[in-house]
């Protein structure tokens, strides 16, 4: 085994331009009054990492350009198609007429697990709370469902950053299982 050099990896990833028109995976992120521009970089990262359909960005959650931004995102930005809704409301009503199932990540009376999405859930939209109080309860009452990341020790929730990465990459998995019967 030997550590690929950098040179090596770049051969097997996209160029800035391959990745912009690339095929995207039918997943896409919605953001509700997230804090940290650190954590909104990190998803940024994620979703080009996962080659997500977009990233959508509401409420307070900050928007590049932003030196914070961009520190984390290390060039995503240019990679993963974002937009912004001031009222997260407008943005799921959008989303629906685009014929996406929407997704709560969060804790509710529902145990619905994030490994036990269907093929039938695809095209769809899982949206991340803020870092303290999560996702309001009346955006709650506006998705098809909530999905959870099972939780072993004390706390009960992560990151979001973490949460998206932990998500963002099930739902890849899963979608090039039921499309392409890829098994990883």
């Amino acid at each position: 085994m030997r550590k690929l050099l950098h040179n090596e990896i770049l051969k097997e990833r996209l160029t800035i331009e391959e990745a912009q028109t690339a095929q995207k995976h039918p997943i896409s992120i919605l953001l509700h009054n997230i804090r940290s521009m650190y954590n909104v970089g990190s998803i940024f990262r994620t979703c080009d990492a996962g080659r997500c359909e977009e990233l959508i960005l509401c409420g307070y959650t900050p928007c590049p350009p932003r030196n914070e931004i961009s520190k984390t995102s290390l060039g995503a930005v240019e990679t993963v198609r974002w937009r912004y809704f001031k009222d997260t409301t407008d943005a799921i009503y959008y989303l629906r007429m685009e014929n996406k199932k929407i997704f709560a990540l969060e804790i509710t009376d529902r145990k619905r697990y994030y490994t036990q999405i269907k093929s039938k859930d695809f095209p769809l939209v899982v949206i991340l709370g803020n870092e303290l109080v999560g996702i309001d309860q009346f955006i709650l009452e506006l998705c098809d469902d909530a999905i959870e990341i099972p939780m072993f020790g004390v706390k009960h929730s992560l990151n979001v950053s973490v949460a998206a990465g932990i998500v963002i990459f099930e739902l890849v998995r899963l979608y090039r299982r039921f499309s392409f019967g890829e098994i990883w």
